[in-house]
């Protein structure tokens, strides 16, 4: 699987990213969740590296400290994981990407 760096959270090594994929997903490296391997924790301006018309395609889960953990397939690509630098604290799902849809309309009338 192939990355696409979108943006971090932080400076500096490791520290909370998001991906795009060759397979039209999202991968969030983020912290650890503890006792759960498929959730990640990511800060809220992480989403902001989210590409212009898509969203996350996973539930995600106010922690209410600036954070969301979010679920995902966790990541065992060797190629997608040779191409990122994660620290022991962290982690990575994939998740899909969706299209946003536009539900409202100008008033009429």
């Amino acid at each position: 699987m192939r990355l696409t760096f979108l943006g971090k959270a932080t400076q500096g090594g490791g520290s909370p990213t998001l991906y795009a994929t060759d397979r039209d997903t999202y991968v969030v490296q983020g912290w650890k969740v503890p006792g759960r391997d498929d959730d990640v924790e990511v800060p809220h301006r992480l989403l902001v590296h989210v590409q212009p018309g898509t969203y996350l395609g996973a539930r995600m889960h106010d922690t209410g400290r600036g954070s969301f953990t979010l679920t995902g397939q966790p990541v065992d690509d060797a190629q997608a994981l040779a191409q990122m630098d994660i620290p022991g604290h962290e982690t990575c799902v994939e998740v899909p990407k969706k299209a946003e849809e536009y539900f409202g309309g100008a008033a009429t009338g």
